[in-house]
């Protein structure tokens, strides 16, 4: 199974990233995305695309804007609103292109998680530099931002240069170091399935020791993620928001809490304003197929305030280069379900730490007809609330609960299986659930 299999939703998201981006009315402009070639050392072959607007910014900030797997620099450039937003603010967007075969980031090497170990962030870095003296741009106002494997980088590139870094924003990410697999392999399986549960001081923990000895400030990180993403599942939400909170020094307990649209709860840690030290979007019912809301991420950067001066930029861009491609379509990876012995079989795995645990749940369907529809009901132990789920829907949130299916997994064949799980809150009890039924007829539990 390749690494392009299973990067599927937002990985090959540049069509439904504009179409689900906010509009904006920005300037006319005859800025154009442009190549740039030899921008410094490179060890690992990247290629940087910039986008410079025409009012750019006496001394203009720099965003970091990295593509998921099987994307490109330019598609995401044409697949989200930041350089129109570029256009209404004057700040300079680098778009980088990965280049192996997966067009996946190196997040997963040893080298590639340590500050100036090598590879992806060694070149990444000199992109910014590059920008840096020849645009004369801001030093205090450097971001990064990107979307799955871009976002997993936008994690990488803080914890590696917090000093270069003032903030960063991870759509459908999951935590610094949470994908090593020291350089065998592109594709950690137990960090993407939601696996990896460490505790904050641990999460943090990984983030100092990419670079060890520095005691400056750290970077503040905008964190979204969809309950339903089941390529980098929801746990890794709720992982990365246990990371930067203690990276930063922070309770795990919100300062704040609202819902800025239908179905998304955002949390606030170390502040209650609209540029904390760390802020979190969950979003119901979303998938990996992740929207980008550009705007919220430039409000958090604290670049919507001031309009640039209308002076041309002090450099002239680099010539052009052919339009973006779209990335390829994938396909989900097939599952193998497990042998027959009934009605259904569930499987039940729980992740506790000190007051939370995640549940992972398999549902088997051992019959031998096709289930069109289903709830599954259970009992939770006392004490034990559920925060937030994923792949169902879950109500009440304690007690006798019943997890209902979502309109993509209604349908379980013979000898099929689909997974669901969810986060809860426990009182000192992690324990599972004696029994299961689903549709009414009783389980086996494995």
């Amino acid at each position: 199974m390749t690494l392009k299999t299973r990067m599927l939703g937002v990985l090959m998201a540049a069509v439904t990233l504009a179409a689900a981006a906010l509009t904006f009315a920005a300037p006319a402009s005859a800025a154009t995305l442009t190549q740039v070639t030899n921008f410094g050392t490179n060890p690992t072959n990247l290629q940087m695309h910039l986008y410079v607007p025409d009012r750019v910014a006496s001394r203009p900030a720099i965003l970091l804007a990295m593509h998921y797997c099987t994307g490109t620099g330019p598609a995401f450039h044409s697949g989200t609103q930041y350089a129109s937003l570029a256009d209404r603010y004057g700040f300079i967007v680098i778009y980088p292109s990965a280049t192996r075969s997966s067009k996946c980031w190196d997040v997963y090497s040893p080298q590639a998680l340590r500050r100036g170990g090598g590879s992806d962030p060694v070149g990444l870095m000199s992109m910014v530099d590059y920008v840096r003296q020849r645009y004369s741009a801001d030093p205090t106002r450097i971001f990064a931002t990107g979307t799955s494997s871009g976002a997993m980088m936008t994690n990488v590139m803080l914890g590696v240069y917090p000093d270069v870094f003032a903030a960063g924003a991870s759509f459908a990410g999951v935590p610094f170091a949470c994908f090593a697999t020291g350089g065998t392999s592109e594709w950690n399986s137990q960090c993407a399935n939601g696996q990896l549960i460490r505790t904050a001081q641990q999460w943090g923990d990984l983030v100092r020791e990419a670079y060890p000895g520095y005691s400056g400030q750290r970077p503040r990180m905008q964190i979204w993620h969809g309950t339903n993403d089941d390529t980098l599942r929801y746990p890794n939400f709720g992982e990365q928001v246990k990371q930067w909170t203690n990276v930063h020094g922070l309770s795990q307990t919100p300062t704040y809490t609202d819902s800025p649209q239908s179905g998304y709860t955002r949390t606030r840690y170390g502040s209650s304003g609209p540029m904390a030290p760390v802020e979190a979007i969950s979003m119901q019912g979303v998938s990996h197929n992740i929207p980008v809301d550009a705007a919220q991420v430039i409000r958090f950067f604290g670049l919507d305030g001031t309009a640039p001066p209308t002076t041309p930029p002090p450099t002239t861009p680099p010539p052009t280069t052919p339009p973006p491609t779209t990335p390829p379509p994938t396909t989900p990876p097939p599952t193998t379900p497990p042998p027959s012995d009934g009605a259904c079989r569930v499987g039940y795995t729980v992740n506790a730490w000190n007051t939370g645990l995640t549940a992972s749940v398999t549902i088997t369907n051992t019959g031998s007809a096709a289930v069109n529809g289903w709830a599954l009901t259970f009992t939770l132990p006392s004490g034990q609330r559920i925060t937030s789920g994923w792949n169902a829907q879950y109500a009440p949130t304690s007690g006798a609960v019943t997890a209902r299916n979502v309109s993509y997994n209604s349908t379980i064949a013979p000898n099929a299986s689909v997974e669901i799980g969810f986060q809860a809150t426990h009182e000192g009890g992690s324990g599972k659930p004696s029994s299961f039924a689903l549709n009414g007829a009783a389980c086996s539990v494995s």
